[in-house]
């Protein structure tokens, strides 16, 4: 099992975010926009360091149709992977450290919704953010060799800070 590894901000996050992003644009083409989520989107924030990428699409046949193309470049394709509406994909590097997860919702779907709202609200709100990344960083050294428990840990303040942040979005 992988060791569950949390890292101060890397500023280069944003430019291996913006390839990975370009990459996919080319890939899915008009029907796809792209996101960078996920605590490596937000500046400061203590993240592991894999870049979450988010894909908009109004059109998920077209992106499974476009399957081979993103597995192309470098990503295994995992289908729903536990979630209904979503395509998974996650690539990992040369030694086999993975490097980035992507996830693919339709446009107005609840989790596309929820994922750029928490982001929106962490990037607007840097006290949340100092003790999301606080929380992340004491999981990190209590639960090194258990993902699961790190991810259980987590949920609590995810889920409450999600529930402000679809609030603050609403409200906006």
């Amino acid at each position: 099992m992988p060791r569950v590894r949390v890292v101060a901000h890397d500023p280069a996050w944003a430019d291996r975010f913006s390839e990975a992003a370009h990459e996919l644009a080319e890939a899915l083409g008009a029907l796809a926009s792209v996101h960078h989520i996920g605590s490596t989107a937000v500046p400061g924030l203590h993240a592991k360091p894999i870049i979450d990428l988010l894909v908009a699409t109004s059109d998920l046949a077209h992106v499974d149709a476009r399957t081979p193309a993103i597995v192309a470049l470098g990503y295994e394709a995992l289908g729903e992977y536990g979630l209904a509406g979503r395509r998974y994909f996650r690539r990992d590097d040369e030694d086999g450290e993975r490097t980035h997860h992507l996830h693919v919702w339709r446009v107005g779907d609840p989790a596309l919704l929820r994922h750029l709202a928490f982001r929106d609200y962490l990037l607007a709100h840097p006290d949340v953010a100092a003790e999301y990344g606080a929380l992340k960083r004491r999981l990190a050294e209590r639960h090194a060799e258990d993902i699961e428990s790190y991810i259980e840990g987590k949920d609590a303040f995810v889920k409450a800070v999600e529930a402000d942040a679809l609030a603050w979005q609403a409200g906006r």
